[in-house]
């Protein structure tokens, strides 16, 4: 089995951290030069935690990162109020991480660079796909550097231009607002305090404004700022007369801008997620807004979801990654979509983001099952102890590139506890007391649910 993948950034990786720790051959291969260095997608999502735990980054994401900051309100210079986007939420058994996490895109990119040259594979820089061709076995692609690479699978993870999707033929359904222009980047901000994020707007239109978020690691703030026709400057100099116009002279003195972008909104979906063996996956097959922090996260869901499939091999399976991801991202599209047009509109909720960004409530359940837990939602966590009473979690036991088995059933003696033996693909691990297994899971005495290993129900 081998795997070649497009496009080193965070969906990219995923997907090959994921087949190498299954011991599929992968090459992954990126058109550029250097590796991208500024924050772009910065907002972990509390599902993609998990999906970060269970590749084993989780510790290094939560030590470079931070919690969403308390963003200070100023209206005409005048501070009105201090407000979080979410509320800061504490765990539970069965949601261990309930909270999003910022962390600059290229940071969490690195890290899963490290994670996946733990298992030998590095990213090739420098190597664009230019063509390929696919029959009934393999796919067969040309590079930028003259190499010719034969793979069983190929998959597309280049971006919204993306190459792979254009040679395919895919539809890239949506719009472009060319009206609406905003100048993103990260820049450091000597005069504001670094542990708190910043809305500077006039009084008269208090949601059309310039936005100060601070990026863990350092003293810079990732900025996003409203261009208008006559704003064409994007240096460091514009930058500096926006922040001005918007928070006073003399509030902020910016320096040390590493990076920047002029964004328009561009929400689109294709209309395929595959051809063949050939697979598109995160902004190759959607593009979001950044309103709500779906994209990097859909992305990262993409690869989790199609690494095990591609593993497996099997037609039934590998034809339930379009059906699932696609669906999933046209819903997370809608969110992203409606919180951008609260912001076109002025609604001040547009600042608020719900459990619905989460991403811990996508399900791939069939409709028209209404039981509380069915196949295709997310596994829930939940304590466990064991025979010699030590306590570990669920997810300790499903962590890895294998499917488990829960099986519940009463203690002998009977008592108010129950236990739940977890036989997982690879070794059985015995029984273990759990008795918020079963209510998290709505499970009775003789249940049996698998797991898939991506942390759905099978």
């Amino acid at each position: 089995m081998s795997v070649l993948i497009a496009g080193a950034g965070p969906t990219g990786l995923t997907l090959a951290i994921d087949l190498a720790r299954r011991g599929i051959a992968v090459r992954l291969v990126d058109k550029a030069a250097e590796f991208f260095n500024g924050s772009r997608g910065d907002g972990l999502q509390p599902r993609t935690l998990e999906v970060f735990e269970d590749l084993g980054v989780i510790d290094e994401v939560l030590r470079q990162g931070r919690s969403l900051p308390t963003m200070k309100i100023y209206l005409d210079g005048t501070l009105v109020d201090e407000r979080r986007m979410a509320p800061i939420l504490e765990p539970t058994p069965d949601i261990p991480y309930p909270n999003a996490w910022m962390l600059g895109q290229s940071r969490t990119e690195k890290l899963l660079r490290d994670k996946l040259a733990e298992y030998g594979v590095q990213v090739e820089l420098g190597a664009a796909i230019v063509g390929f061709t696919q029959d009934a076995d393999s796919v067969t692609a040309e590079l930028s550097t003259g190499e010719t690479v034969r793979a069983q699978y190929l998959v597309g993870a280049d971006g919204g231009r993306s190459f792979v999707r254009k040679h395919l033929g895919i539809a890239f359904e949506g719009t472009t607002d060319e009206s609406i222009r905003t100048l993103l980047g990260d820049v450091a901000a000597d005069g504001l305090d670094h542990e708190s994020g910043y809305w500077f707007a006039p009084k008269d239109n208090p949601m059309s404004g310039i936005a100060l978020t601070p990026l863990s690691g350092g003293d810079q703030f990732q900025f996003g700022a409203p261009l208008d026709a006559d704003d064409a400057d994007t240096s460091l100099e514009g930058l500096q007369e926006l922040v001005d116009r918007y928070a006073g002279p003399g509030v902020a003195k910016l320096r040390d801008l590493t990076w920047s972008t002029v964004w328009r909104p561009n929400v689109r979906l294709a209309e395929r997620f595959r051809v063949g063996r050939v697979f598109i996956a995160g902004d190759a097959a959607h593009v979001h807004p950044p309103t709500g922090g779906q994209g990097l996260n859909t992305g990262v869901q993409d690869a989790y979801n199609l690494g095990w499939k591609l593993a497996d091999g099997r037609e039934e399976v590998l034809a339930t990654y379009e059906t699932e991801r696609r669906t999933n991202a046209a819903r997370v599209l809608g969110i992203s979509e409606d919180l951008l047009q609260k912001h076109v509109d002025g609604d001040e909720s547009a600042m608020e983001r719900g459990e619905n960004t989460r991403q811990l409530d996508v399900s791939y359940r069939d409709p028209a099952d209404t039981r509380a837990l069915a196949a295709g939602d997310r596994a829930p966590d939940a304590p466990l102890v064991d025979a010699s009473g030590n306590k570990l979690r669920l997810f300790d036991l499903s962590r890895g590139p294998h499917t488990t088995l829960l099986r519940f059933s009463p203690t002998t003696p009977p008592t108010t506890e129950h236990t739940v033996d977890v036989v997982r693909r690879d070794a059985a691990d015995g029984a273990y007391v759990s008795p918020e297994a079963f209510t998290h899971y709505h499970a009775t005495d003789g249940d049996e649910i698998l797991i898939r290993s991506d942390g759905y129900l099978a």
